[in-house]
This record gives C-alpha cells, structure tokens and sequence, in this order.
C-alpha cells in the first residue's frame, strides 16, 4: 500500500497548519485498518506509533508539499517508509527531561528492536524506514 498526499509549503519556522496535521490521524488509521485487513492487528498499537512519529517528522521538518507512506508486508516482515524528497537527515535527538519534544526517532528505534526489526534513512535523507519482523510470515 502506498499513499501520498500534498501539504502546505512553508519555511522554516512556520506554523504547521491543522488541515496539515489532521494527515497524521489519517494515515495512522490506515495503517491500523491495513493491518487488521492483513491479519495483523497485534502490531497495530505499535505501527500506529511509528507512522505517528515518521509522518509528523516528514511534515513538521519537510519544505516540500508531497509526503509519501507505504506499508508493505511479505516474506515474513512488514516495512513501513515515509518520505518527503526533502534530502534533509534525520537525526536522533537527545531532549532534556522539560523538553516537550525531540523523541519520535528514540521512540522508533524503541519499537523497532523491541520487534526484532531495523530503522533507517535513505542515502540522500528524503525517506525513513522501519522493518518489523511478522509472525506468522504473512503477505498482503
């Protein structure tokens, strides 16, 4: 499954507007709806959080208008991949404890070798990935 959908352009520090961040909600719920379809649902609280921190980060850190999400499952793994064609690199935060924000990578990592599973970004930075082994290996 891949969707994408367009966002507001805007600099730097603007403003994420709300039509613009409603999109996280919807691909969360699409990703849910995804894998109960595949006959995953026991992954879903957990991919629910990844596609919450991925989308957000390609929204909140993009400068390009078009995010990009596909959710595949075969052979055993689900992939889950966003991308904004931004080339900017993520990079993992280190918060202090009053910080409200800066942890999403952290919390993917988390949830992704909590699974067994690996994350990463493409060479030129524009897509962030995870791998989640599945059991049973199904595909869908």
């Amino acid at each position: 499954m891949t969707t994408s959908f367009t966002i507001s352009g805007r600099g730097e520090h603007d403003v994420v507007p709300e039509k613009d961040a409603r999109r996280v909600g919807q691909m969360r719920r699409l990703a849910k709806a995804r894998l109960a379809y595949c006959g995953l649902p026991e992954l879903a609280d957990d991919v629910e959080l990844l596609v919450s921190e991925l989308v957000t980060n390609a929204i909140k850190h993009s400068r390009g208008t078009e995010i990009t999400m596909t959710l595949r499952l075969g052979s055993g793994v689900l992939r889950l991949g966003v991308s904004d064609r931004n080339g900017r690199f993520p990079q993992i935060q280190q918060p202090n404890d009053d910080a409200e924000g800066g942890r999403g990578l952290q919390l993917v990592q988390c949830i992704t070798q909590q699974h067994g599973g690996t994350w990463g970004f493409s060479p030129d930075g524009a897509s962030t990935w995870c791998k989640i082994p599945t059991t049973p290996a199904g595909s869908c």
